[in-house]
């Protein structure tokens, strides 16, 4: 089950529940498809498509919702933020 979190501007942002611990959230528009850790920092971790003007809107949008997204993904996954 891979839950949708938001959708801003065209983009969807999810989890995948069978991925690894570490927190992190992927985007994807069109065929396009990103992923971002959020801990301990925003990162992105791959781009599978994206232009880097693309990648910097993303970016910005996540800085915006980090918080939401992290406790959403806590939530899913059933792990502490701090751990």
């Amino acid at each position: 089950m891979s839950p949708t979190f938001k959708k801003e501007r065209g983009y969807t942002f999810k989890i995948y529940s069978n991925e690894e611990e570490r927190i992190h959230i992927h985007v994807m528009k069109d065929n396009d498809e990103a992923k971002f850790w959020l801990e301990p920092h925003i990162e992105l971790a791959h781009n599978y498509g994206f232009s880097s003007q693309e990648i910097n809107e993303i970016s910005k949008i996540i800085e915006s919702y980090a918080n939401d997204f992290r406790e959403k993904y806590k939530q899913h996954i059933g792990k502490r933020v701090d751990d």
